[in-house]
C-alpha cells in the first residue's frame, strides 16, 4: 500500500537552514498520498532555538549562529558527528498521536544503544533519551496538517563543548554525552543503519508494552506535578529512577 512506503534520504553534512527550508516545502506541498520519508543529516555547527525557547539559555554563542526554529523544545546545538533524523510522517494516515511518536523515537534509541551495551533511557519530565543522567539523545517535533517533521538528534562522535555555551534544552547545568564516550570506534556511519532499522521495526509493529508505558509516564508525570505542588512529598527523577523525599 501506498502509505506503507517510506523513502530514506540521505543527506551527508549539510547547513541546518536548507535542510529546514526543504523540510518546510515538502510538508506544505505533500497530499495525502504522498509516501513518509526519513532524511538523515549531520549538519554544520548551529544552535537552534525551538518555539519554546528563551534567550537567557544562549550564554555565549560566540562564533555559532543561533537559528529561530519552529520545533518544539528550547535551544540545542548541532554539529559534525551528531546523527540527525528527520521523520516526515502522515500521522493521521497512520493513526498515531503525536506522544505516540515521541514514544517511539525515543525507544528507537534506546533499541539502537543497546546494540553498543550502553544501557539509555527515556524521562517523563523531559524528552529526549539519557545514559547515567546525562542527555545522548534530543527530540524536537512539529505538526502540520496532521503530518509531523522535524525529529531526533543523536549524539556520536562529535565535539560536545559547544553545548557548555548553551543551557541544554532550557536545563542549566544539563550534562551531555555520546556514544563513542561509551563505546569505543562508534561513529554515524556504523550507528545510521540500526537507527533507521529500529524506528522502521517499531513503526510497522510496535510492542504491546510501548504505549502502555507512555500512559504511564504521563500518569507519573501528572501524579509528580501533584506531589510537588501540595507539598504531599518531593519528586524527582534521577539516573532512570523515581524518587520521592519529604517536602521541603
Amino acid at each position: 500500500m501506498l502509505q506503507e512506503k517510506i523513502i530514506i534520504r540521505q543527506l551527508g553534512l549539510q547547513p541546518y537552514e536548507p535542510v529546514s527550508q526543504a523540510m518546510h516545502q515538502f510538508t506544505d506541498e505533500r497530499e495525502d498520498t504522498t509516501p513518509d520519508e526519513i532524511w538523515l543529516v549531520e549538519h554544520t555547527p548551529v544552535f537552534t532555538q525551538g518555539q519554546a525557547g528563551k534567550a537567557e539559555h544562549v550564554l555565549m554563542p560566540g562564533d555559532i549562529p543561533v537559528i529561530q526554529s519552529d520545533r518544539g523544545g528550547q535551544v540545542t546545538y548541532h554539529g559534525p558527528g551528531q546523527q540527525v533524523m528527520y521523520v516526515m510522517l502522515n500521522l493521521r494516515r497512520r493513526k498515531l498521536g503525536v506522544r505516540e511518536l515521541v514514544t517511539l523515537l525515543e525507544q528507537t534509541v534506546v533499541n539502537t544503544l543497546a546494540e553498543w551495551d550502553i544501557n539509555a533511557y527515556p524521562r517523563p519530565d523531559a524528552p529526549g533519551v539519557y545514559v547515567d543522567g546525562k542527555k545522548i539523545c534530543s527530540l524536537g517535533l512539529r505538526i502540520r496538517k496532521g503530518c509531523s517533521f522535524h525529529g531526533l538528534a543523536l549524539n556520536i562522535n562529535m565535539d560536545l563543548r559547544p553545548f557548555l555555551r548553551i543551557n541544554p534544552c532550557g536545563y542549566a547545568g544539563m550534562e551531555m554525552t555520546q556514544v563513542s564516550a561509551l563505546s569505543a570506534g562508534a561513529n554515524p556511519e556504523a550507528v545510521q543503519p540500526r537507527l533507521v532499522h529500529h524506528f522502521l521495526a517499531l513503526l510497522n509493529n510496535p510492542p504491546r508494552g510501548i504505549y502502555q508505558r507512555l500512559r504511564l509516564s504521563l500518569l507519573v508525570a501528572l501524579l509528580a506535578a501533584t506531589f510537588n505542588r501540595y507539598a504531599i512529598c518531593r519528586f524527582t527523577f534521577h539516573n532512570g529512577l523515581f524518587i520521592f523525599s519529604a517536602p521541603e
